[in-house]
Order: structure tokens, then C-alpha cells, then sequence
């Protein structure tokens, strides 16, 4: 990375990234797994209340959980550009209704350079991107690959007729994939799940087709009275300035979580989804191990964005907020010795850094223009020095409910420039260490005037520089 991350402001614990480590080992097997709409603490492992993730809870158990994983940008579409491409939104310039991904960055993402190497790769499941000459570009990244339609279904007709949904369909794809794998060659698969994302059409209250799941999960949580939002109190929400309260956020709060009928009800539905999913992934890890792969399989599950769920009177993610930006990241390596890994890891993490990861296992040189870093240090146990304690946040889609931001997540400070908004935009400062719910905008507080000063000079710097 560059070399302001290692001069600026070490009062406020502003960090930096490491050199480069490469694996020395054999190349592993790899498969991705990527949720859509999950922020980080809705995971069994994570101390979840309700929802079970016993797949999820295993590879935890057995690898790591990053308990801090960030994505640079709260929405699908630029969220996963940024994992394809190893870049900021800023540097790779996509999101909806924004031209498709260049071909040159295509060239060097991580399923085009595994394949270039002699991996076998395949993809299924929701790509959520559009590029330049797509058709051509996917047969030079991919091996295999099922796409999902643009739209979001759950349920597809199957030629007999019935019913079934997308997330059990992704799994029968993948273990057809992975049944056609031998030792002989190192595979990466890519597995993306439509689940959890709702379906955005529907506006019926109190209907579970909003979070449509599988029917081997209907039983599940029946009867339970889902716990209330953690930030659930009306005045959260009236403190927020008027272009937040008008946002789309606000706006499908009411489609889902406004009355405890809806809240209820969808949230069972959403905790059905991510346990189908799971349900989904034990599938496709038995299958692994059927064919003997699984003791050379890397295994790398996150998502793309987090999720309001009702917190702060919101709905959907697209902002600053911990909810919006933080998301589930378990790494599991079975060749590495257990002794030295750590069960868990409080570093900063980005999903920018899942390519460079993929690379490094790969035994592939990171392509310079990438943003991130390997976490493979982190795996493995071993000591680094100089890792991130912060980073540079965005979000630039073009939305008349949908403020424009861009901010640094510190170990302590949180900044956010809503750059659009008024004539010099409109800025928040939280401090994490005594206020980790984000409830007070310091701003204006003269006691965090030299703090606001330096964040915001730091946030400015690293954006011109990511964006170069």
C-alpha cells in the first residue's frame, strides 16, 4: 500500500498495511462463499441469540472469524466490483447505473488471473456486476459458471413443475462442480447466494415473501418472539439530520420493520434464509470431503454488505454506520496447524483484501494496482507488523435517496462526509471509545476540534490517493 498509510497521525491510532508475505505451500483448493445483506453479528459464532449457522459455527471453530471486517462500500454492486478487482469504488468506478467494469481491470481479477495459472474455476450464483463485453470476459474468467438473473428470485420452476429455491439450486450446482474436480488440478469456486437480500418488489405488509426461504427450513424459530433492534428508540432516529430521515433507508424501514406484525414476521423470515443458506453449505462441504478435497480446500465465507434490520429506524445499509459497513468473514485453512492460529482476530479487514488472498494462497503475485492485502499472515498466526488499523469508506451511487459519502473507520474515531449535502457537506465524528453505538455526532464539539481536523485531512489524502 502506499506510504501515507505510514506517516499520519499517530495519535489516533491511524495504521498502515503489511509488506507482501507468499505462501510456500502447495496450491490449495478454494472456495468463496459470499451472502448478500448480512452484517457481521448475525452468525451463531458471533453470539447471535437466535439465528443457527452450525456450518458457519464449524469452519469458525476450525479457522478464524475476523470479528473487525469491513467492506469499503455498502452496496452489492460496488461492494463486489471491489472484491472482483481488489479496488476501492473509487479507483474501479462501478456501481448502479455507472458504466460496466473496464476490461483492463477484469484482466486482473482474481478468477482471471487463477484461471491464466491453471486453476480451474467456476462461479454460481449472483455476480452482481455488469462488463465490458460480459459474454466474452466470463469465458476467459471462468471455467463453469450459472449465473443468477439480475433480478432477485428465490423460487425457480423446475421442468417437473415444482418449486425450488435459488440458494438449494446454487448448492446442487456446486457440488456437480466440485464432483468433476480431482487432486489433479487446484479449483477455486466462487459460490454467491441471492440470500439474504429481499425481495424489493414486495410491499405487502406482514408477508414472508419478503425474505423468501426454503421449505426444510419453515419449522424454524416458529413461535419465537424475535429479540427488539439494539437501537430501536424513536429519538436515535429524530437526531438524525433531515436527509437522512428522508433517505432509503427511512423509506423501506416501513415497507418491513415499522410494526411489531412486520417485524416480527420478516425477521423470522430473514433468520430462515440465512440458516437455508447454511443448510445449503453443509451440503456442499460434505460433498468436498466425499471426493477427498477437503483437506487441501481453503474455505472463505463473508458478504457483500450489512444490514439495518429496524436499528436507528433504518432499513437496507448505504451508509457510515458499524451496521452498514460490518460483515461476517470466517477463513478456513485445513492445512494450517491449528496450534498457531488464532480461533479469532481483531484486526481490520476489507473485502478488497479477499482477492489478494486468494492470490497469495494461489501462489500469483498481487497485481500492483491492487488496494488490499493477504490475510494470509493473519491465518496463519504469524507475527506482522504495520497492519491497518483503519480505512478509507465510500459510497457514490447517483440516488435522489441516497446521500453520497465518503469517510475513515479508525480504531477509535469514526468520520463521515455527506459530501452532497449542503453547501460544505455535512460531516460526523463519532468516537468509538465512548460512544461505540454511534449515538452523538462530536462535530462541534470543541474539546474534538484538533481530532475532526486531522481525521478530516486524512480521510481527503487517502481519498485523492485511492482514487489515482
Amino acid at each position: 500500500m502506499r506510504f501515507y498509510l505510514f506517516v499520519v497521525f499517530i495519535f489516533i491510532n491511524f495504521g498502515c498495511t503489511p509488506q507482501k508475505k507468499t505462501l510456500n505451500t502447495a496450491r490449495p483448493n478454494i472456495i468463496f462463499i459470499l451472502a448478500d445483506d448480512q452484517r457481521n453479528d448475525v452468525l451463531g459464532c458471533a453470539g447471535h441469540p437466535v439465528v443457527q449457522t452450525p456450518t458457519i459455527d464449524k469452519l469458525a471453530v476450525k479457522g478464524i472469524r475476523f470479528t473487525n471486517a469491513f467492506v469499503t462500500t455498502s452496496i452489492c454492486a460496488a461492494s463486489r466490483a471491489s472484491i472482483l478487482t481488489g479496488l476501492y469504488e473509487a479507483k474501479h468506478n462501478y456501481t448502479f447505473g455507472k458504466d460496466p467494469l473496464k476490461t483492463e481491470l477484469i484482466n486482473t481479477s482474481y478468477p482471471y488471473l487463477l484461471r491464466q495459472a491453471g486453476y480451474k474455476t467456476g462461479f454460481i450464483g449472483k455476480l452482481g456486476v455488469k462488463m465490458e463485453g460480459q459474454d466474452t470476459l466470463l469465458g476467459k474468467m471462468f471455467d463453469y459458471y450459472q449465473l443468477s438473473p439480475r433480478s432477485t428470485p428465490h423460487f425457480e420452476t423446475m421442468p417437473d413443475g415444482s418449486q425450488r429455491h435459488s440458494a438449494e439450486i446454487k448448492g446442487d450446482q456446486a457440488i456437480e462442480f466440485i464432483n468433476e474436480q480431482s487432486s489433479s488440478q487446484p479449483f477455486c469456486l466462487s459460490l454467491s447466494f441471492n440470500a439474504v437480500h429481499a425481495v424489493d418488489g414486495n410491499l405487502t405488509p406482514g408477508n414472508e415473501g419478503h425474505y423468501p426461504y426454503p421449505a426444510a427450513v419453515a419449522d424454524l424459530y416458529a413461535g419465537m418472539k424475535m429479540p427488539p433492534p439494539k437501537l430501536a428508540d424513536p429519538e436515535i432516529f429524530d437526531n438524525h439530520p433531515d436527509f437522512l430521515k428522508n433517505s432509503l433507508n427511512r423509506s423501506r424501514y416501513f415497507w418491513r420493520w415499522d410494526t411489531e406484525e412486520k417485524y416480527q414476521t420478516n425477521l423470522r423470515a430473514y433468520f430462515r434464509m440465512i440458516s437455508g443458506y447454511d443448510k445449503v453449505m453443509k451440503r456442499v462441504l460434505a460433498a468436498l470431503e466425499a471426493k477427498d478435497l477437503d483437506k487441501n480446500t481453503l474455505i472463505i465465507y463473508s458478504a457483500d454488505n450489512g444490514y439495518y434490520m429496524g436499528n436507528r429506524g433504518f432499513a437496507g445499509k448505504w451508509s457510515h454506520y458499524e451496521e452498514s459497513l460490518r460483515v461476517p468473514m470466517v477463513i478456513y485453512d485445513p492445512r494450517a496447524p491449528k496450534q498457531n492460529a488464532p480461533s479469532t482476530s481483531e484486526d481490520v479487514i476489507l473485502n478488497i483484501d479477499i482477492p489478494a488472498t486468494i492470490l497469495d494462497y494461489a501462489q500469483i503475485e498481487q497485481p500492483d494496482i491492487y488496494q488490499g492485502e493477504s490475510m494470509a499472515p493473519l491465518i496463519k498466526g504469524e507475527e506482522k507488523k504495520d497492519w491497518r488499523e483503519g480505512f478509507l469508506f465510500e459510497h457514490r451511487m447517483d440516488h435522489p435517496q441516497i446521500p453520497k459519502v465518503v469517510g475513515y473507520r479508525g480504531q477509535r474515531f469514526v468520520y463521515a462526509n455527506y459530501y452532497e449535502q449542503a453547501s460544505s457537506g455535512f460531516e460526523f465524528l463519532h468516537d468509538l471509545q465512548k460512544d461505540p453505538d454511534q449515538l452523538e455526532n462530536l462535530k462541534n464539539h470543541q474539546q474534538y476540534r484538533e481530532a475532526l481536523m486531522k481525521i478530516r485531512a486524512l480521510c481527503f489524502q487517502m481519498e485523492e490517493e485511492l482514487s489515482n
